[in-house]
């Protein structure tokens, strides 16, 4: 898979972590150049269905919520929360969770500069996708 043409790399920005705590510039729905999704916190009518109707993000709870994130929410985690977080552990080696208590406790900023340190191809500098083993612009395996 080669990388978004015009894609820069090694950018991330604030309005790709979802409210749930994923990293949209991880997520091989952004970064594919076939359908691509523009990332969950940004409103594009031509999203998938899955995007729409993501119960995280549409939950009216979090919506309410100043920070916009789950984390602020007195159920955190919630069952929908702790389900994703443990599929993203189990196959991804990522946790929702614990991204989203770093950014409560860090700030979003601090997140976005240590997924740019964490999730860069140790091959070529490339972000990663947290959804494939191999680096999409080298193909350097690196899980």
């Amino acid at each position: 898979m080669k990388a978004q043409k015009n894609q820069n790399s090694k950018t991330m920005k604030l309005a790709l972590i979802a409210p749930c705590g994923m990293n949209c510039r991880l997520c091989i729905g952004y970064i594919r150049e076939k359908n691509t999704c523009p990332g969950c916190s940004l409103i594009d009518p031509y999203k998938t269905e899955t995007r729409v109707g993501c119960i995280i993000r549409m939950c009216e709870k979090r919506k309410q919520l100043k920070s916009g994130f789950c984390y602020d929410c007195d159920k955190f985690p919630c069952t929908r929360m702790k389900n994703l977080d443990k599929r993203y552990r189990t196959k991804y080696s990522m946790s929702m969770i614990e991204n989203q208590e770093y950014i409560k406790e860090q700030g979003i900023r601090k997140f976005v500069q240590k997924e740019k340190e964490k999730w860069a191809c140790p091959n070529c500098g490339q972000l990663l996708s947290v959804h494939r083993d191999n680096c999409p612009l080298c193909n350097h395996k690196w899980r």
